[in-house]
């Protein structure tokens, strides 16, 4: 531990200094062709980013991360609460294993994320009674290996384990079901000089309610703010926190610190979800959260996790289209708009990933010689769209304004790309053909995979396609 000491003493004092309230990102890896890790530490720290968010602790992740300066927090699915909540042992192990081992090799971890939106309301109770235990265990695991002070644990909370009856603020509280348990562990990790995690989606807010206020999403002003005595609150964030807030201040603790441990705009699979509207959304977070505004109950910089960095591609769809876009960069790294990620230099913009290396320039495609017609296309198309990417094929989305052979050219190459480029990937029974002209257009990527020598592809080519669930949406196209 005298290594550990010795390492954290030598930090740079900026660090010590701005690290607490930069802006963090989440990466997520439920992607078909993930960047290795050493490309994403590399245009992690190009971007100067300083906190990172993961949600389980990847060892070729934890690995690349050493030495990094970066800090992070590491997740725990909730498939893991039951055994740590049931078992210190358990417990003990899984802190040796994914947090003290790293520590000791110069990861910087700083939490330990337990369970990630336990109590969502659409989780049915599955794990009201686990939680609490496991935050425990996890805590007391931490203790025991010497790190407690280091590393702290806490639990990310989607927005909804709290309400106000009167959508003010200032009458936030916890939700009556599970009031008793929110105190239970508000209080244990008051006492254990922790943070509370919570998740703030102004998009799906946005998604949910037609009638949402577009301008109440961002941070420019509302023409209709919400009003709470003297204070008026012009954007979902601000307000959205004050209600946390104001729930832990009604409980009795004033001074427990908030993380908002994920916030983001998507760019594609909604009409709402566009390069624009993330732009937008994101600079205007960066800008808010990294000056000294803060919000009207609690002023001060705020600690900001930005959902996400990367996109996707084998996110659920279950909530929408959109799940697979929430990435600041395309799957390959490359930035999708213009963002500066520090308030004190607004001209600085995105890094890409470097040295990213790309299969051949080819794609599939519709034989020209097949009429739409064919008896055999919506098969096909349903096939590809279930095993592969098709989550920018729809109303008002970047791949929106195809017309119906370049709709199954689409739905044809994201299965072949899935597949990398394997000659049998783009057969469909005879109907799709490789060609070396691009069939993107200025609005809609048919996207070019990357090398899989390079990255882990959680796929493998079938000998064969046959039918499978219909894919309603995809009718509309033919």
């Amino acid at each position: 531990m005298a290594v550990l000491h010795e390492a954290l003493t030598v930090l740079p004092f900026l660090c010590l200094l701005t690290c607490a309230s930069a802006i963090g990102v989440n990466w997520g890896i439920q992607s078909s062709h993930p960047l290795p890790p050493s490309t994403v530490v590399q245009m992690l720290k190009d971007n100067g980013i300083q906190k990172v968010k993961l949600f389980e602790a990847d060892e070729g992740i934890m690995e690349a991360l050493k030495k990094s300066g970066i800090q992070v927090m590491v997740g725990i699915p909730n498939d893991l609460l039951d055994g740590l909540g049931g078992s210190e042992t358990t417990a003990e192990n899984w802190v040796s294993k994914n947090v003290s081992k790293y520590v000791n090799d110069g990861v910087d971890v700083r939490y330990v994320a337990v369970g990630n939106e336990p109590f969502l309301q659409t989780y049915n109770g599955s794990f009201l009674n686990i939680t609490y235990p496991a935050i425990q265990n996890v805590q007391a695991a931490l203790i025991k290996a010497g790190i407690g002070n280091q590393v702290k644990v806490t639990v990310p909370l989607n927005a909804d384990v709290y309400t106000s009856p009167t959508g003010k603020p200032s009458d936030g509280d916890f939700r009556s079901d599970i009031h008793g348990l929110m105190v239970q562990i508000v209080s244990f990790l008051n006492d254990n000089n922790a943070p509370i995690t919570v998740n703030i989606y102004p998009f799906i807010s946005l998604y949910e309610d037609p009638n949402f206020p577009l301008d109440y999403a961002f941070f420019q002003g509302s023409a209709a703010p919400v009003v709470d005595g003297s204070i008026s609150y012009t954007n979902v964030l601000d307000a959205n926190h004050d209600t946390l807030l104001s729930a832990l201040r009604k409980n009795g603790f004033n001074n427990l610190s908030i993380i908002v441990g994920e916030i983001g705009w998507p760019t594609d699979g909604d009409m709402n979800a566009n390069i624009q509207n993330a732009r937008q959304f994101s600079q205007g977070l960066v800008n808010h959260a990294s000056s000294s505004q803060g919000t009207p109950l609690r002023p001060g910089p705020m600690d900001v996790y930005i959902f996400s960095l990367i996109d996707e591609d084998l996110k659920s769809i279950q909530p929408g289209n959109f799940e697979r876009h929430w990435g600041v960069f395309y799957y390959d790294g490359t930035p999708k708009y213009q963002l500066s990620l520090s308030s004190s230099n607004t001209s600085a913009t995105l890094v890409g990933a470097k040295g990213v290396k790309y299969l051949d320039k080819k794609w599939c495609v519709l034989k020209p010689s097949i009429g739409l017609d064919n008896q055999n296309i919506a098969a096909a198309v349903s096939y590809a769209c279930a095993n592969a990417d098709c989550s920018s094929l729809g109303y008002k989305t970047s791949c929106g304004n195809l017309d119906a052979r370049g709709n199954i050219s689409y739905t044809f190459n994201s299965y072949y790309q899935m597949n990398d480029q394997d000659e049998r990937a783009c057969d469909f029974n005879k109907l799709a053909t490789v060609t070396n002209e691009n069939p993107s257009t200025t609005t809609c990527r048919f996207n070019i995979m990357i090398e899989a020598s390079l990255a882990t592809s959680l796929r493998s080519i079938r000998g064969s396609w046959g039918w499978v669930a219909f894919v309603p949406l995809l009718v509309i196209f033919l």
